[in-house]
């Protein structure tokens, strides 16, 4: 057992009682995944929900240091009457997908997403035609993608889904840290994102251009593919409910170049929720003064209000 999952507690808002667990495998062929499903005890069919985690090589719970923010929403979600499915992600679980020189985040996240919903369809605990999905981060980002693929989906809940393209955030995020920490982020790290993030929006950028010359390491595919992604207007042609919340303190994804684009893109569609929780981190912690990686390393929870909005919203959501 490591030390992460030592320091891992229930969240005073899970009730372990009122569900049960059990493990899936989710999508097909060597690349599978493992998963786990947490199942509200004795009651009728009721909405399900599919987690999908942010960009990295996360486990299904999203672990960060000795947080996990997707096992809190699923065991507090289960603990209010909501069939959750959150799953090991293919980057975590293979090395080889991790490194694949033509991965996507259409690779990356869709195929799964999709087996999953089909899952909790025929699932007992589950009404077929309530099975929504929820992304955080990236998984927010690729989720209007996920109900274009899955048109049975009823609905989406977007946690801090970024909007402003990728490698412009790169740069962004890391002048950010380096202005809250000199001394340990150096000038010229910040002109590395410049530099690679040049490479990405200029018409040299082919498929065979080699990932050490871009952004985090990703595929030149990678790129390509999420220069051309807009989960805004995807999101804006679904006609489906959507629930989309934002941390006011986080520096990864936040209100001034994220949440604007929802909310301008999405200002004419009543089907969209679009809620801000002030004290809130990327993570959904809720704290005080500017935010730091440094957060991410004491152990916390996913804000209560949030956990009882998304539980309110399922309940009146039908899809």
């Amino acid at each position: 057992m490591t030390g992460s999952e030592l320091a891992w507690t229930p969240p005073p808002y899970a009730e372990p009682g009122r569900f049960s667990e059990h493990e899936v495998t989710v999508g097909t062929g060597p690349f599978a995944v493992s998963g786990t499903v947490s199942v509200p005890r004795g009651q009728a069919p009721g909405p399900g929900m599919v987690l999908l985690a942010g960009g990295g090589p996360f486990d299904r719970d999203e672990t960060s240091g000795p947080n996990k923010p997707l096992k809190d929403l699923a065991w507090g979600l289960a603990s209010r009457g909501t069939t959750v499915l959150r799953f090991d992600k293919a980057t975590y679980a293979y090395r080889d997908v991790a490194a694949a020189s033509d991965l996507t985040m259409t690779q990356e996240y869709v195929p799964y997403a999709v087996d999953a919903v089909g899952l909790l369809r025929s699932h007992r605990s589950v009404d077929p035609e309530r099975v929504f999905v929820l992304g955080h981060s990236m998984g927010g980002k690729v989720a209007p993608a996920v109900a274009v693929a899955a048109p049975t989906v009823a609905g989406l809940v977007i946690m801090a889904g970024d909007t402003q393209p990728m490698h412009h955030a790169a740069v962004r995020v890391v002048s950010y840290l380096a202005a809250l920490l000199p001394d340990q982020i150096p000038p010229a790290v910040i002109e590395t994102f410049q530099r690679q993030a040049a490479l990405v929006d200029s018409a040299e950028l082919t498929a065979s251009t080699p990932a050490a010359d871009l952004p985090f390491g990703l595929s030149a595919p990678y790129w390509l593919e999420l220069r051309d992604y807009d989960p805004v207007a995807i999101a804006a042609e679904l006609g489906k409910p959507m629930l989309i919340l934002q941390g006011g303190r986080d520096y990864q994804v936040t209100v001034a170049n994220d949440l604007v684009r929802w909310r301008t893109g999405l200002a004419d569609r009543p089907e969209a929720d679009i809620r801000v929780y002030e004290a809130d981190n990327h993570l959904f912690f809720p704290g005080a003064g500017p935010s730091t990686p440094a957060e991410y390393g004491t152990p916390q929870h996913v804000d209560l209000a949030v956990i009882a909005d998304i539980a309110h919203w399922l309940s009146h959501s039908q899809g």
